[in-house]
């Protein structure tokens, strides 16, 4: 998996590129949270769910099925987040499909359940350029855990800055 560190990146890159009149704070936090909400799943392991079950890591919460009801369940709170309903809706789908999408571009695990629940099928994309994330704060510290965060800057940050970037730019230039 990308790094609880990293999933967020997109949520903030989108957050810049819209601008706070399209995503307002409230849902710019709500969608960091949302994108990160998958891993709920790392749960499973104290509760004895194997890993390989639909409702393991990177089972069910991973997939596109579960970023739509978390999405849609969220749009409930689009105007106490000063957002539209589908500006709120777009976003946290985005955000919290994102999470999914980037582990299926990690080195390890089993593959994501992207079409869970019609499909318990796990996928990787053919490229994986994103180290696999320790399990862990601790392990981060450690050689192994500081090739994984130069992956995600190359691999995650750097691509979501420069959306970001473009996505300002494009924002400056329409009101000129």
């Amino acid at each position: 998996m990308a790094s609880v560190l990293s999933h967020p990146a997109v949520p903030l890159a989108l957050s810049v590129a819209l601008g706070p009149s399209r995503m307002p704070p409230g849902l710019t936090a709500l969608a960091c949270a949302a994108s990160v909400l998958p891993d709920i799943d790392s749960v499973g392991f104290a509760a004895g769910i194997p890993y390989g079950h639909p409702l393991g890591h990177r089972g069910f919460t991973h997939s596109l099925s579960f970023a739509l009801l978390a999405a849609a369940a969220a749009t409930a709170l689009a105007k106490r987040l000063g957002a539209s309903p589908a500006m709120a809706f777009a976003v946290l789908f985005v955000s919290t499909a994102s999470h999914g999408l980037l582990d299926a571009m990690t080195t390890g695990g089993l593959g994501v359940a992207l079409l869970s629940p019609f499909s318990d099928r796990r996928y990787f994309f053919p490229w994986r350029p994103i180290l696999v994330s320790p399990i862990g704060i601790l392990s981060f510290v450690s050689e192994r855990g500081l090739a994984v965060l130069r992956s995600e800057l190359a691999w995650i940050w750097l691509p979501a800055a420069a959306l970001a970037a473009a996505g300002a730019l494009l924002r400056k230039l329409s009101r000129t």
